[in-house]
C-alpha cells in the first residue's frame, strides 16, 4: 500500500480507540496501531490492545513504555484513589486526567509518522461523553495539528503537516458504540475501566465505567464485556 493511505492510530484498547481503528481500517488505512505502558494503574487495557490490532490486521503495533508514575499527578499514575460513584457529568477537570497524556502520546505519534511518511494521525478523542479532559476537546486537536505542521519536516518544506483524524470528536457514546457494531468490534475485548481486576473485571463506580455502561444503554444493547464476567448493567 502506497505510503498515502498509511496511518498511525493511537490505540489504549478502550472503546474508543477500538471504533477509531476500525473506522480507519474501513476507510483502506494501512494500519500502524501505537500504544503505551505508561504506568497505568489499568495496563490491563494493552492486552485488549494486543488482541485489538491483530483483529484488524494492523501492519504493525508498537507499545512504548514511558512512566508517568515518576511525575504522578493522578489517580492513574499515581496513589490516589479512583474516584468511585461520582457523577462523570460533573463540572471541573477530574483527578483521572493524566497531565498532559494526549500531548505526549501524539508527541510519540507524530515522531513515527514522520518516519514511515505518513499523512495521518487516528485519535479516539470524545468532546460530548466524556470526563472533562481539556485534552480531548476540539481547540486542542486544532492546535496540535498546527503543532505538526510547524515542527516536522514535510510541514516546512510543503506546508502540510500530517493530520489529525478524530472521527469520533462530536458522537455521543451510543452513536460510538453503533459504530463500533456496524464495523463488527467486538467490544467484549476492550477495557475502559481506571480501576480494574487483575482479570480485567470491570469496578462499575469509575467514571469511565459508568459513561460506558450509559453509552450501552443508550444504544440499547447489552455490552459483552459484562457478560465474560457474569455482570448485570447498571
Amino acid at each position: 500500500m502506497v505510503a498515502e493511505r498509511r496511518a498511525v492510530v493511537l490505540l489504549s484498547g478502550g472503546l474508543d480507540s477500538a471504533t477509531v481503528l476500525a473506522i480507519a481500517r474501513a476507510e483502506q488505512r494501512e494500519l500502524y496501531a501505537l500504544s503505551f505502558r505508561y504506568g497505568q494503574r489499568h495496563a490491563v487495557e494493552l492486552d485488549c490492545a494486543v488482541r485489538l490490532a491483530a483483529a484488524q490486521d494492523v501492519r504493525r503495533h508498537a507499545v512504548l513504555d514511558i512512566d508517568l508514575r515518576a511525575f504522578g499527578g493522578s489517580a492513574l499514575t499515581d496513589d490516589i484513589d479512583v474516584p468511585r460513584g461520582a457523577d462523570p457529568g460533573r463540572e471541573g477537570i477530574p483527578i483521572t486526567y493524566v497531565p498532559a497524556r494526549n500531548t505526549i502520546f501524539l508527541s510519540f505519534a507524530l515522531a513515527w509518522a514522520e518516519v514511515l511518511e505518513a499523512p495521518e494521525i487516528w485519535i479516539g478523542v470524545n468532546a460530548l461523553d466524556y470526563s472533562g479532559y481539556p485534552d480531548c476537546r476540539p481547540e486542542f486537536i486544532a492546535s496540535f495539528e498546527e503543532t505538526a505542521r510547524l515542527a516536522t519536516r514535510v510541514g516546512v518544506e510543503t506546508g502540510q503537516g500530517v493530520k489529525l483524524e478524530a472521527p469520533l470528536l462530536r458522537l455521543t457514546k451510543a452513536e460510538i458504540i453503533h459504530r463500533g457494531l456496524e464495523l463488527g468490534v467486538d467490544y467484549g475485548h476492550t477495557s475502559s475501566c481506571y480501576a480494574p481486576g487483575p482479570d480485567g473485571r470491570p469496578c462499575q463506580t469509575c467514571d469511565s465505567c459508568q459513561l460506558r455502561a450509559r453509552g450501552f444503554a443508550q444504544a440499547g444493547v447489552t455490552d459483552p464485556l459484562l457478560g465474560r464476567f457474569g455482570l448485570s448493567s447498571l
